[in-house]
């Protein structure tokens, strides 16, 4: 374990500095999502993706949304996260990503993989994609159940290796959601991943968010939390490219042990989104009420919206409920995540005191 004092020191120079962000928020990720449809229907998908009408903005609308970007803020600083649904099922894709490399863009994308041959896989390369993330959510079986896909894994590793095979990208990230049913599978799954050149293999827990909420029985219980964050410590301990991602404060022990930072709920004064059709919000996990719609790309240019807007993501969740209020935690945690709140009781879906700290 890292030294605690030390720990202590950093996360409240953090606090310090998620003041001053409140403030002058910076955009370092905005994503864009580009449709819902899928060809796959995993159970916990926060976004209800699949065979759902998309209402999704035309070719020349997002090429337009790209040049207003250019001018409005240029091209440094931040990243285009390109995500769905999955994005490679739009037939205009290359041509949307492809404009945003000729006009010098850095961007990613997160992809279940199924659709990536080798002739895809050079074609992202040409087009510029720096990184991606591909999902697989344990071994061939489960993933497939999860995924509601049969062949899905199969479809999905051969993307990954056909993307290892052209080669030229920043980072190769696979992804795998844990669930209660999965969670036995972690040690399977890196046997599996650690012979393939990957850069980075990040491990997130399922939240109760979009479909996950129909599947209870998958959340992770108490002894799942502490198994699954040693697994990664203890990976990371080792040498190994594993981390956790960015969804929740986890208490002294593990902060900065499970991942390269401290907690910090980046919606609203890091990351922005713009939806299908057009409307901006902050990450596309948190919940689609109206009051979250800040703006719409095709009313009003995105960086008013950012600037001027926002403010409902640029505050302390932890001072809408007592018992978070009254947390020593809450100055480090601020509420968690804005993913995983309750908006309609005011208080956090997910907190780990009395699972990982008291």
């Amino acid at each position: 374990m890292l030294n605690p004092k030390l720990k202590e020191q950093n996360m409240q120079r953090l606090a310090v500095y998620r003041e001053g962000l409140k403030a002058m928020p910076q955009i370092h990720n905005l994503f864009f999502e580009l449709t819902l449809r899928c060809n796959e229907r995993c159970l916990h998908c926060g976004s209800s993706c699949g065979d759902v009408p998309s209402n999704e903005m035309t070719t020349e609308q997002w090429c337009g949304i790209i040049d207003q970007l250019k001018e409005d803020l240029g091209t440094e600083g931040y990243m285009l996260c390109i995500t769905g649904g999955e994005p490679l099922l739009r037939k205009d894709f290359f041509e949307i990503m492809g404009h945003a490399n000729e006009l010098g863009f850095n961007w990613g994308m997160t992809s279940n993989g199924t659709l990536i041959t080798e002739e895809v896989a050079q074609k992202l390369r040409d087009c510029g994609m720096k990184t991606i993330s591909i999902s697989l959510d344990g071994m061939p079986e489960t993933h497939d159940a999860f995924r509601r896909t049969p062949g899905g894994w199969e479809r999905g590793m051969q993307g990954i290796k056909n993307l290892v095979k052209v080669g030229g990208f920043q980072s190769i990230q696979v992804t795998t959601v844990v669930t209660h049913k999965n969670i036995v599978e972690l040690d399977a799954l890196f046997d599996v991943l650690k012979d393939i050149d990957i850069d980075s293999w990040r491990v997130i827990n399922m939240d109760p968010i979009g479909r996950a909420k129909e599947h209870p029985e998958l959340l992770l219980t108490k002894e799942d939390y502490k198994t699954l964050f040693e697994y990664i410590r203890n990976k990371r301990i080792a040498g190994e490219p594993v981390c956790y991602g960015c969804s929740h404060y986890l208490g002294m022990e593990y902060e900065r042990e499970v991942r390269d930072w401290y907690f910090l709920c980046t919606a609203g004064l890091y990351t922005a989104s713009i939806m299908v059709n057009g409307d901006i919000t902050a990450c596309l996990d948190i919940e689609r009420r109206p009051e979250f719609i800040q703006g719409n790309v095709l009313k009003e240019h995105f960086k008013d919206v950012w600037e001027n807007k926002f403010q409902i993501f640029r505050k302390d969740l932890s001072l809408e409920n007592e018992k978070c209020r009254n947390c020593k935690e809450a100055k480090y945690c601020h509420g968690d995540a804005y993913h995983t709140w309750d908006f309609d009781n005011n208080c956090p879906q997910v907190c780990f005191k009395e699972v990982l700290f008291d």
